[in-house]
């Protein structure tokens, strides 16, 4: 099994303003291109080229940690985005919120506080337990994610927000909590609650 990077559904000036096409574009054809030919490189002939990425992720090895884990967490960032004008949070899907952090801006709100509290690079995301199916808010340094048995509390993430400076700096600079801020305009919940519904059984 080799991994390919996936075809957007929407071009890089997209997310504008929220993200700038320069960024997008480099984010996608230099980062996460890297982390795939990297992977595809580190599973040749090994144990893990017939395995999925969420097999790999759930093996733990510190060999291909930081390549599998950049392709799963680009594949998932990309993948959750979406034109501004077309970022709508269901009604359904405010009933699981609302379930898990008893209101939509207790949950944007944790989620927030988690990635600008964050230090250095990584990810914050938004998983579902897998032994109660609540949504749960956790964060991740470097590559690592929710799935890998070594980061602590394990889930399956359905949202996370790239917080390498790579994805913000040529537009926010410093201003983490800027582009934090700019990410809840260009969320595709819709995705996002497909992931939840289906991930939801397959556990």
């Amino acid at each position: 099994m080799s991994f390919s990077l996936p075809r957007l559904s929407y071009a890089y000036k997209a997310l504008e303003p929220y993200i700038d096409a320069h960024t997008m574009e480099i984010h996608y054809t230099k980062h996460y291109a890297m982390y795939t030919e990297n992977l595809n490189k580190s599973i040749e002939k090994t144990k893990f080229q017939n395995l999925s990425i969420e097999e790999i992720l759930k093996s733990g090895s510190p060999y291909i940690r930081n390549n599998a884990g950049g392709f799963y967490n680009h594949s998932l960032f990309f993948r959750t985005l979406i034109w501004p004008r077309m970022s709508r949070l269901s009604e359904s899907f405010i009933f699981y919120i609302e379930d898990s952090f008893n209101s939509v801006e207790g949950f944007k709100t944790e989620f927030t506080d988690s990635a600008i509290t964050h230090f250095g690079s990584g990810w914050t995301w938004l998983s579902i337990c897998p032994q109660t199916g609540k949504l749960f808010i956790s964060s991740t340094t470097n590559q690592d994610n929710p799935i890998m048995p070594l980061v602590g509390k394990i889930g399956i993430p359905i949202l996370g927000i790239d917080l390498w400076e790579h994805a913000y700096y040529l537009i926010y600079k410093h201003k983490r909590f800027q582009y934090i801020k700019a990410f809840w305009k260009i969320i595709n919940w819709e995705e996002v609650f497909n992931l939840f519904k289906n991930h939801i059984l397959l556990w």
